[in-house]
């Protein structure tokens, strides 16, 4: 099993930017399909970002598409969210899911354990 430990979270400005961090430990991350999903107060887990095992393959939710991208570094274990151009609608809980399906189920995978990005106006 996968353990996944985010970072990287923290208050912004519109407007601004983050990179968030996914820290894998006990199986290669090469081994999943990476994924960003996020969680408001009072919604429901939402589809952010998906990048296949090699990273030749990404997707993204229409919201952010053009202001976030999804990398990896497999021999560093760690995928990463870039996002640019911050809206106060991207406010949420961001989770990074090691999957073995892509894109990846908000049902199925490891996650870990969420870090909080909050976007001021």
């Amino acid at each position: 099993q996968v353990q996944l430990v985010e970072s990287g979270g923290g208050l912004v400005q519109a407007g601004g930017s983050l990179r968030l961090s996914c820290a894998a430990s006990g199986r290669p991350l090469s081994d999943y399909a990476m994924g960003w999903f996020r969680q408001a107060p009072g919604k429901e887990r939402e589809f952010v970002a998906a990048i296949s095992w090699t990273g030749n393959t990404t997707f993204f939710a229409d919201s952010v598409k053009g202001r976030f991208t999804i990398s990896r570094d497999n021999a560093k274990n760690t995928v990463y969210l870039q996002m640019n151009s911050l809206k106060v609608e991207d406010t949420a809980v961001y989770y990074c899911t090691a999957s073995d399906v892509m894109p990846p189920s908000p049902y199925l995978g490891s996650w870990g354990q969420g870090t909080q990005v909050t976007v001021s106006s």
